[in-house]
């Protein structure tokens, strides 16, 4: 199960708990984060609306995310809120705790490869992935985007970083966008398609030496279709921008006009 390296929650954290007992007055729980320790939900916490049963919103073994308001470690207890949880928080916690889950998974996996054991991945390397890029699944996806060295500056060693990369290029799909757009170019000069010729050319070349996703295709003289596929929409637009402005002022350059029209 996920965990934290910290004994207790902080106040104002998001948790994940299990409930394991209701009754009149409110409910207990099970951090799942924090070992199975208990927590307590007052009746208060639980709705900012009257209700009649706590059962319509807490039932035992139920999976919740709740809101920590009170933390005592010299008694070990923990008061929580479900009321003061918003919708979004509770949605944003859950993508995390599943992202959590799965990168526990990926270091077990890399573990048994190793010989090791879970507590070993995580101070050995899933801690270390989280001190670098937030959280180990994140780690994991850089792993996959930029290969070894994105382990080994996390501080991973060769042993835990070659095991690591072999499970993470296995089980993880980074998600890709495509965007496309439209240039328009224009010559008058004798050589005027040799020019445009020279312009893509010299965009594309920009685009392999840079690693970057590019298809250029003719859509119909003067107009030229560029499409670009990136891991999210802020990195292909910045691409997009940046082959599209090459091939202008190339062309320019050569006595030609054009214009680009963005389009997604």
């Amino acid at each position: 199960m996920p965990r934290k390296r910290k004994p207790y929650p902080d106040v104002g954290e998001l948790v994940v708990a299990t409930v394991t007992e209701v009754f009149d007055k409110g409910a207990y729980v099970a951090l799942d984060e924090y070992g199975g320790r208990k927590g307590y939900v007052p009746l208060s916490e639980v709705s900012s609306s009257w209700f009649h049963n706590i059962r319509d919103f807490l039932r035992e073994r139920q999976k919740v995310v709740l809101k920590v308001i009170k933390v005592n470690p010299a008694k070990g207890h923990v008061d929580l809120s479900l009321r003061r949880a918003s919708s979004v928080e509770k949605e944003r916690k859950m993508f995390e705790w599943k992202r959590a889950q799965r990168a526990e998974t990926l270091l077990s996996f890399a573990a048994k490869k190793l010989g090791k054991t879970l507590d070993e991945a995580y101070d050995e390397a899933g801690w270390k992935l989280e001190d670098k890029y937030g959280e180990i699944y994140a780690g994991l996806e850089e792993a996959v985007r930029h290969g070894l060295d994105a382990l080994l500056n996390a501080g991973l060693s060769k042993e835990w970083a070659d095991a690591i990369l072999e499970i993470a290029k296995e089980h993880i799909e980074i998600p890709l966008v495509k965007v496309s757009g439209m240039l328009e170019l224009r010559s008058t000069h004798p050589k005027g398609v040799l020019h445009i010729k020279q312009s893509l050319l010299e965009a594309l070349k920009l685009a392999k030496d840079k690693g970057y996703n590019v298809r250029i295709y003719l859509a119909g003289a003067p107009h030229y279709g560029i499409e670009v596929v990136a891991e999210d929409y802020k990195k292909a637009e910045a691409v997009m921008k940046e082959v599209a402005e090459t091939a202008l002022k190339s062309f320019k350059s050569l006595g030609g006009h054009g214009s680009f029209i963005h389009k997604r």
